[in-house]
């Protein structure tokens, strides 16, 4: 196994990319600055420069990699396409060109409430409608994938168990950014979190139960 992440340079794509060398999995780093990677992300990372705006960027960069986790994300600006261009269009490029290289599983870091379109975060150019559109474009691609829906993200741990469910279920609460590295990381491993949605907060009255187990219970 060999992993492509995009977004590394992110709070939560360095945590993926973290759990990833925790793991001794190879990581390939998509980045747009060499040296803002270098004081980020480990030293076994292999970092190649592209951005997923730029197709042709992207599938010599995939090339060898055999999985590629997605932890991309527009930030606030003032720019109503960044939603657009970075959630959509940049997943969409990311699916194609895994689509090219054969890729064995695509794992997407998305976001609770996508199917929501009354939710205060479409107020922020339609953030969870672009990124709702990718999530489609991933599922019709024929690549295999699983759908990280996380809950309110935190940058620091804790110790609440992990609450997993099936799409469009759950609609609150937050989780750390940790426990959403471990989960996407995760389901790699799992024949179980192929080809699923998974909705993930961090709940004090969830049960503490192995990612493996939680998988197989999400239809």
């Amino acid at each position: 196994m060999k992993a492509f992440v995009a977004g590394a340079t992110g709070e939560t794509g360095r945590r993926i990319v973290q759990e990833l060398v925790r793991r001794n999995i190879p990581v390939r780093a998509l980045v747009r600055d060499l040296d803002k990677a270098k004081e980020i992300l480990p030293p076994p990372v292999e970092l190649v420069l592209g951005d997923v705006l730029q197709p042709e960027s992207l599938r010599e960069a995939i090339a060898d990699c055999t999985v590629l986790l997605c932890a991309t994300g527009a930030k606030p600006s003032f720019d109503p396409s960044g939603p657009y261009k970075v959630d959509y269009e940049g997943t969409k490029n990311l699916v194609d060109a895994a689509q090219a290289a054969g890729i064995q599983h695509f794992v997407f870091v998305s976001s609770l409430c996508v199917s929501r379109f009354f939710h205060p975060l479409n107020l922020f150019f339609l953030i969870l409608v672009w990124k709702k559109q990718a999530e489609e474009y991933l599922q019709r691609s024929g690549v295999p994938y699983t759908i990280v829906r996380p809950g309110g993200l935190l940058n620091e741990d804790n110790t609440k168990p992990v609450l997993m469910q099936g799409a469009d279920t759950l609609f609150e609460g937050s989780i750390p950014r940790t426990k959403v590295a471990q989960v996407s990381v995760e389901a790699l491993f799992q024949p179980e979190a192929r080809n699923k949605v998974v909705e993930i907060i961090a709940s004090s009255e969830a049960s503490q139960k192995p990612l493996e187990e939680l998988f197989a219970t999400v239809p």
